[in-house]
């Protein structure tokens, strides 16, 4: 069976998957790592540097900041990508999408504030997303970014952008690519709340 093909988690998660908080705010921190410590192994960080020291090949989920002092979470993401790091990348941040998110290379934008379980599910969403091909974690970040831009803008606002043409057009190749593996998806336990609402933006275009 392939990793693409795995059958749903029903048991209790414990100690699954390895994440790392990193923000600048000290009590946002240990905030998101006591939602999270029960289910998962964390990693915290109050900048980026210390974020990029502690980062390593089993870091699982990057929980990021993008407003932060000397190394901003944009360069460190740019880092992680740039040095090959697997991991997938959710930006949590009080900064409100812009048309620069298009070419950013991140899985999930979400504005603070965030609750208990919507962040656990995010977490979990994401890890799951690791199980999928490239293909399909690609049309995801897509659309999230999609998603994020439409929750701010009007239609007639994004038009404007060359950045956001380019992103609609490749969620229709990635949609017209994995037609198949995206129904597949739907119909599983597994594509909830997040991951869920991302598949069907997909699948109602």
């Amino acid at each position: 069976m392939s990793l693409d093909e795995r059958p749903c988690r029903t048991d209790p998660i414990s100690e699954r998957g390895t994440v790392l908080v990193v923000d600048d705010e000290p009590h946002l921190v240990g905030m998101y790592a006591a939602m999270l410590e029960d289910s998962h192994a964390v990693r915290t960080a109050t900048s980026g540097e210390d974020a990029l020291d502690r980062l390593s090949e089993d870091v699982d989920v990057i929980l990021l900041d993008r407003r932060m002092p000397k190394l901003s979470g944009d360069e460190v993401l740019e880092t992680v990508r740039e040095e090959g790091y697997d991991c997938r990348v959710a930006m949590i941040t009080s900064v409100d999408p812009d048309i620069d998110i298009a070419e950013m290379e991140f899985d999930a934008y979400v504005v603070k504030p965030i609750r208990q379980q919507d962040l656990r599910t995010l977490v979990e969403n994401l890890l799951l997303r690791a199980g999928y091909s490239r293909d399909t974690q690609e049309l995801l970040s897509v659309t999230s970014k999609l998603v994020a831009l439409e929750s701010r803008f009007d239609e007639d606002q994004l038009v404007r952008h060359d950045e956001y043409r380019r992103l609609r057009e490749r969620r229709e190749r990635l949609e017209a690519q994995n037609r198949e593996r995206i129904a597949e998806l739907l119909d599983r336990d597994e594509s909830c709340l997040v991951f869920r609402d991302v598949l069907r933006e997909v699948s109602d275009t």
